[in-house]
């Protein structure tokens, strides 16, 4: 298992940004969450199979990059906690 935390900067509220990583996630079995932060950002955990994480993290880049202009990404240790991929 993978677990990777993101940071998205940009015009990355008020866009449908957080639906459309919810459908990805849905789309590619990832578990975790998505939501706004106070600054203005995104943030965004992800767990499961690291080539499907890796997979899951292109998709959202490539079908929401007019959004993004910044993204950072830290792993950690899995927590295998999630039931689902939620909004908060």
């Amino acid at each position: 298992m993978k677990r990777v935390e993101v940071r998205y900067t940009g015009r990355v509220q008020g866009v449908g940004f957080r639906a459309a990583t919810q459908d990805a996630a849905r789309t590619h079995g990832v578990l975790g969450w998505v939501r706004n932060d106070p600054d203005g950002t995104v943030s965004l955990v992800a767990e499961g199979e690291p080539d499907v994480v890796d997979a899951y993290l292109d998709a959202v880049a490539e079908r929401l990059s007019q959004f993004i202009e910044r993204e950072d990404r830290g792993e950690a240790e899995p927590r295998g906690t999630y039931d689902t991929f939620e909004i908060r």
